[in-house]
């Protein structure tokens, strides 16, 4: 055990103890003071490459300090239930936001200068119209829930262009080539996409409870917006579905062999059920193969499959299948959509199984349909082969 006075992002190990150095503080939930403020850190060394955070006070002998403004934010995000992702996302526009205007702490800054960010985000970096609403979003976020105070309506800020695209679709044949490349734990992945309309995270983030095998159907749980929905379970994937539900049954119980075995449990869940994290249907529809340390709590477990995983399978299939389009699995959920409202299927009913909140959104898909102009023949089909 040593003391020295240090700034919590420095690190000492065993070997050196006069060399100091960038720590995995962060990981710990700790961040750098707003302006260099020396703090006593009480240390004790575990290894050349790490070191044990034991407690801190301030050097003047006072108290613990008050959390810092980004972990204020932090703690009001989780207080709030936002997903791991989004925090780290809204904490990178909080810091971006800060260093574009020279370190001056958000509660000096106001209106105008969330406006001047926002608008260089769209003007200077020509960020995507999503991209720029997410930093507006973390902003907000910042002002009404850390710092109280409500900003004006920012009339001048220049808006992110959303460029008109539509969406790209596989055909039927395109989308049998696509999957006969993929096996296993991929294939099955990438057909529960298509052949139910999820998106990529929804997916893989299914519970064994999520799946109802005597309806046929699929329960999506906290989808885009925070609402649930339901889906179809085609039954040509009913059998390979139960099939894969075995062979992670073993894993799991093998899991709990060994002392693991505990899933992430969203919001309060775990404080109500402790031991539900354990239970079988509360498990992963795709676990990962191997176990890791939730960064929020320090708990070993086995989350969901990667999305990275599933991307780079579909990619590398629809390479070998010799697609000339852009394949990613959201376009397995365009795909989807398209099929569907060509097969007769209203709107409305399309609009549900999507989870799309606006039914304008779904009808971007009408205009990708195989009917030459949405239906309208043209009159260059009618001419004769002279003409």
């Amino acid at each position: 055990m040593g003391v020295r006075v240090a700034f919590p992002w420095q690190r000492i190990t065993r070997n050196r103890p006069h060399k100091w150095g960038v720590c995995f503080a962060p990981k710990l939930g700790l961040k750098p003071p707003r302006y260099s403020q020396p703090l006593v850190f009480s240390i004790r060394s575990t290894g050349t490459e790490a070191c044990t955070f034991v407690q801190y006070s301030t050097s003047r002998g006072g108290s613990v300090q008050q959390p810092k403004l980004l972990e204020q934010y932090r703690e009001r995000l989780r207080v709030k239930h936002y997903s791991l992702r989004t925090e780290d996302a809204y904490l990178h526009w909080v810091r971006r936001y800060i260093y574009f205007h020279g370190k001056r702490h958000p509660q000096e800054m106001g209106g105008p200068e969330v406006e001047a960010f926002l608008s260089h985000l769209a003007t200077g970096e020509r960020v995507s119209p999503s991209t720029q609403n997410q930093a507006l979003a973390a902003l907000l976020f910042l002002y009404r829930e850390v710092l109280q105070k409500d900003l004006p309506w920012m009339e001048g800020m220049v808006r992110a262009k959303r460029p008109a695209h539509v969406p790209v679709v596989l055909t039927v044949e395109e989308v049998r080539a696509l999957l006969a490349r993929l096996d296993g734990t991929r294939w099955l992945a990438a057909s529960l996409l298509y052949a139910t309309g999820m998106r990529l995270l929804e997916g893989l983030r299914l519970r064994v409870k999520d799946v109802d095998f005597e309806r046929r159907e699929i329960t999506v749980r906290d989808g885009k917006g925070g609402r649930d929905r339901r889906t179809m379970l085609p039954e040509r994937l009913l059998e390979p579905l139960r099939s894969h539900l075995a062979r992670v049954k073993l894993v799991h119980e093998r899991d709990l062999a060994e002392g693991y075995g505990d899933v992430y449990l969203p919001f309060a869940l775990a404080r109500k059920y402790p031991r539900a994290g354990r239970s079988w249907p509360w498990q992963y529809v795709f676990p990962s193969s191997g176990r890791s340390v939730n960064p929020l709590d320090g708990v070993v477990r086995r989350h969901h499959l990667d999305e990275k995983v599933v991307q780079r399978a579909v990619s590398e299939a629809a390479r070998k299948a010799g697609l000339a389009k852009p394949v990613s699995p959201h376009v397995l959920r365009h795909s989807f959509a398209t099929h569907l409202i060509e097969g007769g299927y209203d709107i409305r009913t399309v609009q549900e199984l999507l989870g799309h909140k606006d039914v304008s959104t779904t009808m971007i898909y009408t205009h990708v349909l195989n009917k030459g102009g949405l239906g309208v023949k043209s009159p260059f089909d009618r001419m004769s082969a002279r003409e």
